[in-house]
C-alpha cells in the first residue's frame, strides 16, 4: 500500500508489483504538469528501472523495507528521487552492458538506461538514493 506523505511523495513495500504505483504516479505527473510527450517514455523507463533496482537489489525484496519516490518541479525541470533502505552499491564500477561479453546477460542495464534516458542522473548516500532529472516541462 502507498503512504502518501504529501502530494509529491509515495512510499511502498518492496514488492515488484508495486512498480504499478510508480507508473500511476508518472501518469499523474505527466498530465498535471504538461510534460512534453516526447519525454514520457524516458521518464517511465528510467523511473521503473530505478524503482525495480531499489526493490530487488537495494531492499532485496524484503517486504519490511520500503521504497520512497518523491518528485519536485524546478522551472522546466522535473526531478525525481528514488530511495531504498538497502546498503547501497558501487554505482561507478558497474559492468558495461554494451560490452560484447555482457550483451546476452538478462540483467545489468538499469543504471545504464537511467544514465542515458534522464537528462541528469546522480547517486547519493552510497547509491541508496537516485536523483533523476528531466528537462520535460513545456
Amino acid at each position: 500500500m502507498t503512504t502518501p506523505e504529501t502530494g509529491n511523495v509515495v512510499r511502498f513495500a518492496s514488492q515488484t508489483e508495486n512498480i504499478a504505483i510508480v507508473e500511476k504516479l508518472i501518469d499523474q505527473v505527466v498530465e498535471n504538469f504538461k510534460v512534453t510527450e516526447d519525454h514520457y517514455g524516458n521518464i517511465l523507463i528510467s523511473l521503473t528501472e530505478a524503482v525495480n533496482n531499489a526493490i530487488v537489489h537495494g531492499n532485496k525484496l524484503d517486504e519490511e523495507k520500503q521504497v520512497m519516490v518523491r518528485y519536485e518541479i524546478d522551472g522546466k525541470t522535473l526531478r525525481f528521487f528514488i530511495e531504498d533502505e538497502g546498503p547501497g552499491f558501487d554505482y561507478d564500477n558497474l559492468p558495461d552492458p554494451t560490452a560484447p561479453e555482457n550483451r546476452e546477460k538478462p540483467n545489468g542495464r538499469g543504471v545504464f538506461l537511467m544514465r542515458n534516458l534522464a537528462d541528469h542522473c546522480e547517486f547519493h548516500d552510497d547509491g541508496k538514493l537516485v536523483q533523476l532529472e528531466f528537462e520535460a516541462l513545456a
